[in-house]
């Protein structure tokens, strides 16, 4: 069985506030680590009230300080808000803090509305046209120092920080073949081009110093519960945000709501489908069958597994369902 790894947004829950949300991805991050989950990426995301992980940099450190062997990430950092040599002095000190253990995920999104990016940025001259440009000057600050070169990246140099490409179209799988990076598709919010994506992206590999052969991680929900009726009643929650958030009225996560999918509208219930077509719900089971489809399917080398759960207890016990179906595959296989 293909490795799973964790993307945590650091769900701010409905009742609760940052903190105690940063006390459960840490709390979270621990348990993966002893399930063995392969990494754990957080994503940045800005002026938005149900996430904690804006300051991406800040709460890796947190993550990685406080676990010892999984390694810890960015899935990811919106290139187009930051300085390119910023986020290189950032994951370089991360890198000399906890050798071996950080990657780099970037993404041409803002990560946020228009007025919220202006914020960001103070000025509109960050351009995500020239997010190939910014990718390609932010691997040059990871390589060894050149004699006389004019700007250097204190730590950075020298780390050589595995930077992957993030996309949910074409235009990401294109750049991460071209450059020969590792490549990571957003199928858990916007599965529309996933197979398109992968296809292209492995025609078009070019092997690189970074990576001789393609590498897909491919995004997945999963919600696991030990009835397939207590997973469905979970995954509501999901299905709110969801629906908040395309009707612009993002917050917190809400708790569950029994019922809440068949009380929509035809056209909410075809936006969620779509875009959370992507999900796996249900018991041990359907996890285990669902898991083998998935990879059978899509031939990802990896999946990163996001469970949006308002119950932190039961959040803790998804990952570990998971975690158990992805062992009884791998038995299986060998």
């Amino acid at each position: 069985m293909i490795p799973l790894s964790v993307l945590d947004l650091s769900p701010i829950l409905q009742g609760g506030d940052a903190g105690q949300s940063l006390r459960n991805t840490l709390d979270l991050a621990r348990h993966a680590e002893r399930l063995g989950y392969n990494r754990y990426w957080l994503a940045e995301h800005h002026n938005m009230r149900g996430v904690a992980s804006a300051a991406t940099a800040v709460v890796i450190a947190h993550v990685a300080a406080g676990t010892s062997t999984i390694r810890v990430g960015a899935g990811g950092v919106m290139l187009p808000n930051h300085a390119p040599l910023v986020i290189a002095e950032q994951f370089g000190t991360l890198a000399a803090l906890h050798p071996g253990r950080i990657d780099l995920g970037v993404g041409r999104a803002p990560g946020s509305d228009q007025l919220t990016a202006r914020a960001l940025r103070r000025t509109l001259t960050g351009d995500v046209d020239q997010f190939p440009q910014d990718v390609m000057e932010l691997l040059h600050y990871f390589e060894p120092a050149q004699p006389n070169q004019a700007i250097r990246a204190v730590p950075g140099e020298g780390t050589r920080v595995p930077v992957w490409i993030l996309g949910s179209s074409l235009f990401g799988a294109q750049l991460a073949a071209h450059l020969g990076l590792p490549f990571a598709f957003a199928s858990h919010f916007a599965p529309a081009q996933m197979m398109q994506a992968i296809n292209l992206y492995r025609a078009q590999f070019q092997p690189s110093e970074y990576r001789d052969k393609p590498h897909v991680m491919l995004g997945l929900n999963i919600v696991a519960a030990p009835t397939d009726e207590e997973a469905r009643f979970l995954f509501t929650s999901i299905q709110q945000a969801f629906v908040n958030l395309r009707t612009g009225q993002p917050g917190p996560l809400p708790p569950p709501v029994e019922g809440y999918g068949e009380r929509l509208d035809p056209m909410a219930q075809a936006g969620l489908a779509s875009a959370l077509s992507q999900a796996i719900i249900g018991s041990p089971d359907t996890v285990r069958a669902g898991l083998a489809e998935f990879v059978a399917r899509t031939g990802a080398d990896e999946l990163m597994v996001t469970s949006q759960i308002f119950d932190h207890t039961a959040r803790l016990r998804s990952f570990q369902i998971a975690a158990e179906a992805r062992d009884a595959l791998a038995k299986v296989a060998a």
